[in-house]
């Protein structure tokens, strides 16, 4: 840093707690060393438009010392619902509250992550003429994130196949953060007797996913143990599914909201087998985990961003895919089997592989470093 002292890095973006937490990490070890920075975030609050649900930055972020600001901004929506009219008003007020966080925080320089959030603290920062680097974590790239682009100093990317989207001048590749933790965790030598399987779809669930997952827990719980994070929305549907369950299939059977990203390092190391939709930072954390996966990508997701993740997942080896067209109580069963059967081959082709995401947090502090 050309200067370390009265440094103000701010991280914006929408719910991309982990990857930001993994940047945060990396920023708080360099100030352990005496380069100074303060660091502040900005993002929407809730995790689902329109729902009261908090996202986990809210409660984790603060606890390292990051000076956390809620936007209230609004965005285009690709399906017409209840709130695309309510959203489409707040876009103005959103650089609006933008402009004043923004000049309340003086930043030095902007990271982005990407999201409808972000995209307003980016455009009011360009016109501030306050640095700005952007970092898209998917195989291909967030449509926020296309439009920042433009006001970029610098743009990192996680994966090669997203260059094609950004200016080459201004994109270098660096991975996608992961935490610490993730990185520490071992591959499994053996699966557990009897296996373990996760059901993860981030802090707002997948209702897709939850539902078959109701119609054949009984057959799961008979086989296997069984971690479920539900999200919010489910979650008392199947906290009553398992209170109903009997003496022996209740103990076999871990049912959560959401869990705390400071923890899920746990969840990975007894989980076997993961099945999850196929956001960006899950494929990041099962690629370095090495846990054997079947990831059912979202259809509807930009430019098919989660079909690209599943796609990378499937190449390294370590992963199934069902898209969502083919999804029914049978193929969800045949492909738990078939990993199952599979498990020692999927683990014995990774294992030596080492993921470029391992070192993506030092990358990208690197480049905001050179802003500084």
């Amino acid at each position: 840093m050309k200067n370390q002292q009265n440094k103000n890095i701010l991280l914006t973006g929408g719910h991309a707690v982990t990857t930001a937490l993994a940047v945060i990490e990396e920023l708080i070890r360099r100030n352990a060393e005496g380069k100074s920075v303060r660091i502040n975030w900005i993002g929407s609050k809730y995790l689902i438009e329109g729902s009261r649900l908090i996202g986990p930055e809210f409660s984790i972020f603060p606890e390292l010392g990051v000076k956390t600001e809620h936007i209230i901004s609004g965005r285009l929506q690709r399906k017409f619902s209840l709130w695309t009219i309510p959203s489409l008003l707040r876009i103005p007020f959103g650089f609006i509250h933008a402009f004043i966080l923004v000049k309340k925080i003086k930043p030095n320089v902007v990271l982005s992550f990407g999201g409808y959030s972000a995209l307003p603290v980016v455009i009011v920062s360009w016109l501030l003429k306050i640095p700005i680097v952007i970092h898209d974590q998917t195989a291909t790239a967030g449509l926020a994130n296309r439009v920042s682009g433009i006001f970029a100093k610098r743009i990192c990317i996680s994966r090669e196949t997203s260059r094609k989207y950004f200016d080459r001048d201004k994109t270098v590749i660096t991975g996608n953060p992961v935490m610490t933790q993730i990185c520490e965790i071992e591959s499994k030598e053996e699966i557990g007797s009897p296996a373990v399987i996760c059901i993860t779809c981030g802090s707002r669930g997948s209702r897709v996913i939850n539902s078959y997952i109701g119609k054949i827990l009984n057959r799961l719980l008979t086989k296997y143990k069984v971690i479920h994070i539900t999200g919010g929305h489910d979650y008392q549907k199947y906290l009553r599914i398992k209170n109903e369950l009997n003496k022996k299939l209740f103990g076999k059977y871990e049912i959560y909201s959401m869990m705390d990203p400071m923890h899920i390092d746990n969840i990975y190391k007894e989980a076997d087998i993961i099945i999850s939709r196929a956001g960006a930072n899950t494929v990041s954390e099962i690629m370095i985990s090495k846990r054997p996966s079947i990831l059912i990508p979202i259809p509807w997701s930009y430019l098919n961003e989660q079909m690209e993740n599943a796609l990378i997942a499937k190449e390294n080896g370590i992963a199934e895919i069902i898209k969502q067209d083919n999804l029914t109580e049978k193929t969800l069963l045949q492909k738990v089997f078939y990993v199952e059967r599979n498990w020692k081959d999927m683990v014995d082709k990774v294992k030596d592989k080492k993921s470029l995401d391992v070192e993506a947090s030092v990358k990208i502090i690197n480049v905001i470093e050179g802003f500084l």
